[in-house]
C-alpha cells in the first residue's frame, strides 16, 4: 500500500509503501539492529504477518515495522509495532510513520476481522517500567484514539476510529 510520511529536515511529503514482509523483501528488525522488539524471531515463532514500511527512494532501509495476526479466527490483533530507531527523538528522520502502521493495521482490522470484531483492532501495552506504560497509552488515546480496556493493558481501536486513521494516514 503507498502512503507517505514526512521528512523532518525539510517538512516534505516522502513516498512510501507498507508491504508484507517475504523472504525477497528487507531483512526483519531485531534487537540487534537497536530496536525493541526482535520481529525476526516473534514473527516466526507467533506466526504473525509482518509489514513493512520503507521509502521509494531507499527501499532497503526499513522505516517502521508491524506485526499482525488474527486471534481464535476472528479478533484483528495488532501484536507489535514500532517505528526504526532513526525515526525516534529530537533527530529523528521520518513521522506519521506509526500512523501510517497503525491505520494500516485498522485498514487489516475491517478486512480480516469477522462478526462483531470486523473492524475492531486490539493490542497490548506492556512495558517494563509501569510509568512508561501509562505514558504510552496516553499516547494511543489521544493520537489514534485508542480506548484501554477495564485496568488491563489491553487497548482496542473501535471501527470509527480506525476509519478516522485511515482517512488521515493512508487516503
Amino acid at each position: 500500500m503507498n502512503v507517505k510520511i514526512i521528512r523532518v529536515a525539510d517538512g516534505q511529503s516522502v513516498d512510501a509503501i507498507i508491504i508484507l514482509h517475504t523472504s525477497a523483501t528487507a531483512q526483519l528488525p531485531s534487537l540487534t539492529n537497536g530496536w525493541r522488539f526482535n520481529f525476526r524471531s516473534n514473527t516466526k515463532k507467533e506466526n504473525l504477518q509482518t509489514y513493512l514500511l520503507v521509502c521509494d527512494e531507499t527501499p532497503e532501509i526499513v522505516e517502521g515495522c508491524l506485526s499482525f495476526k488474527v486471534r481464535n479466527k476472528v479478533e484483528p490483533y495488532m501484536a507489535y509495532v514500532e517505528i526504526a530507531p532513526h525515526n525516534k527523538g529530537k533527530n529523528k528522520q521520518y513521522e506519521s510513520v506509526a500512523g501510517c502502521l497503525i491505520a494500516f493495521a485498522c485498514r487489516l482490522s475491517f478486512i480480516s476481522g469477522e462478526g462483531a470484531f470486523k473492524g475492531w483492532l486490539a493490542f497490548d501495552v506492556l512495558e517494563k517500567d509501569k510509568a512508561a506504560e501509562t505514558k504510552l497509552m496516553a499516547v494511543y488515546s489521544s493520537k489514534y484514539g485508542a480506548l484501554r480496556i477495564k485496568d488491563t493493558t489491553t487497548m482496542v481501536i473501535s471501527p470509527e476510529g480506525g476509519e478516522k486513521l485511515i482517512d488521515e494516514f493512508l487516503n
